[in-house]
Order: structure tokens, then sequence, then C-alpha cells
């Protein structure tokens, strides 16, 4: 039996031979040898025998949040995820009633997840586009493996817009100067709103073709 529970037995039985509060208290600290008892506590709990209480136990904190864990309880929260991955620990916890504490644990150690954020991607492709990807990587996978030069013949090109002029960044600015030179100056330059777009076409070996596009060309099959 805990110290807290034996007080309580000890005012119960004080309380049960007509004792006063008080009194209680004194015969408590000569008896247990406990001269640092809360004072109030043992009032009121003197107080809840004399209207009859009987049970010695802390009275159940109502809408506190469990802390244990469960194998329901961790199933309750697999089910929440595989709903709906984009609920936070809180919406979790309040809907399974527990701890955030708790939440997270179950989230990490038990069901082993991470909570991350998308990744960006230049677009999102259609179940068919991704099997026509598959279909030509195989297909490309195949002739490179019945055929040794077949690398060596694949010409491939890529767009990309290259600017006007890139201004020089501080570290290729730099240079070597004397203690009694002066420290060199330049103006301050941003990158130039001025850009054009240039296709290169390249194989195994280097490049092969490369070509500024016009301004206001439009870059189509028909270009191509």
């Amino acid at each position: 039996m805990d110290q807290r529970k034996e007080q309580r037995v000890c005012i119960r039985f004080c309380a049960d031979l007509g004792k006063s509060a008080t009194e209680t208290l004194e015969m408590i600290q000569q008896g247990l040898g406990d001269q640092s008892l809360n004072c109030t506590q043992v009032f009121q709990w003197h107080a809840r025998f004399k209207a009859g209480r009987t049970s010695d136990d802390d009275d159940e904190h109502t809408g506190r949040p469990t802390s244990c864990t469960t194998p329901e309880t961790v199933a309750r929260i697999q089910e929440i995820i595989n709903q709906d991955r984009h609920w936070t620990i809180r919406d979790i916890a309040g809907e399974v009633d527990v701890g955030n504490g708790t939440c997270q644990r179950v989230l990490t150690e038990e069901l082993g997840m991470q909570h991350v954020t998308a990744k960006f991607v230049p677009r999102i492709l259609t179940a068919d586009q991704m099997h026509q990807c598959v279909s030509v990587c195989t297909e490309l996978r195949q002739l490179a493996t019945d055929d040794e030069t077949f690398l060596s013949r694949v010409i491939t090109g890529d767009e990309s817009w290259v600017y006007s002029y890139d201004p020089e960044t501080k570290r290729q600015s730099s240079q070597w100067k004397s203690p009694t030179s002066a420290r060199p100056k330049k103006a301050r330059q941003v990158k130039s709103n001025l850009k054009s777009m240039t296709i290169t076409f390249f194989d195994i070996k280097g490049i092969v073709h490369k070509e500024f596009i016009p301004r206001g060309q439009t870059v189509n099959s028909g270009f191509y």
C-alpha cells in the first residue's frame, strides 16, 4: 500500500471514530511520524469520509485522454491514416481519445510512419503515360542488350533557356591586392531579363548540333 492510500485509510478510520479533522491530522502525524502532511488534503478527505464516502482511491478524471497503447488503439489509428493521410497528430489523438505523445509514438514506432511534405515533380503522369514509359524503357533496354553499338547510334536533344548574360559572382570578381592598393570596385548587376531558348542535340561522344531559337518562334513538332 502506498503512503497516500495508507494516510487515507487512517483518515477514514478516524472519521468513523468521530474524530475532528484537526484531531485526525495530529494523530496521523504522531502515528506515521510524518510532519510534512498536506493539511488541506487531510481536511478534504476527512470531509468526504464524513459525508459517507467509503473508497480510498482517487476520483476518475473524466475527459482525460488515455496514455496507454493497446492493439485496438493502434488498429484505429492505422485505419484513420489509411482513409486520409493528411490528418494531423492533434486530430487523430482527439478522434481516438489518446494523448498527442501516445499518438505520435504509435505512428512512428508502432506503424513506422513519417510525416513528410509532397515532392514537387515537373508533371504528374497518368496511368497510361506511366505504362507507356515502362514499355519504351523496356524496349530500349532490350535493344541495347541485343546490339552493343545501339547506344553509340542514339542522338537525343534537349531544350533550355539561357540568359543574355549572367553577372559576375563575388568570388569571380575577387583579386589579390597589396596593403597599399585600393580595393577594387564594381557596379551591382542583376541577372538579365532577356533570355533565349536553345536546342542542343548530342550523342554518346558529345554535342552534334545546337541552335538558338529566334524570338517569337513556336517550338512544336513542325518546327523540329
